[in-house]
């Protein structure tokens, strides 16, 4: 297991003992709004929860807990996994409210990114949002995906963004790796 490390962020594999922040964070229908508000139950995000933990055994990455360095505040997730219906690698994320507009969600996916395409050896990533959902595809714009197509996934009409690894631009932000 690892954790990554950026300017504010660390980046660590969540724990059955995130459960409960998970589940605050996962109920509240204004972080859900864009990724299926409807089937955030306390019995769904448990089994989000173990999926989570078991693509770091089978992958050897996963959704992270996202935590603040200046007071370890679990905020919101972020990662890679396996997208539904495709198999191909997809980064995530999501934060409570209070930590929206910050500039969190581009540092915490930069820091994936960078892992999957430099440690992780993955060629191609993908993402996908609610066509709505403008502050998650200017994220992906921002990390410099493109748009791909209109597709169906997690039962949802969505957009599908992509980078592939000879497009990946890393920058010069904080990141370490603590394996």
């Amino acid at each position: 297991m690892f954790e990554i490390e950026t300017a504010r962020l660390r980046l660590r594999p969540f724990t059955p003992g995130d459960l409960d922040v998970l589940i605050a964070l996962r109920s509240d229908a204004e972080v859900m709004k864009y990724i299926g508000g409807e089937m955030q139950t306390p019995e769904f995000i448990e089994k989000r929860l173990r999926f989570y933990i078991s693509c770091y055994g089978q992958y050897g990455f996963g959704m992270s807990a996202v935590s603040r360095k200046s007071d370890s505040k679990l905020i919101g997730w972020c990662g890679l996994q396996p997208l539904e219906d495709s198999g191909e690698i997809e980064i995530g994320y999501g934060f409570d409210k209070p930590y929206w507009r910050q500039g969190f969600a581009f540092e915490a996916a930069a820091a994936w990114l960078k892992y999957g395409f430099e440690t992780a050896g993955l060629e191609r990533v993908v993402a996908v949002c609610a066509p709505e959902n403008t502050g998650s595809w200017r994220v992906m714009e921002k990390l410099g995906m493109r748009y791909e197509k209109r597709a169906r996934h997690y039962d949802s009409e969505c957009l599908l963004y992509t980078i592939a690894r000879s497009e990946f631009q890393p920058d010069e932000s904080f990141y370490v790796l603590h394996e």
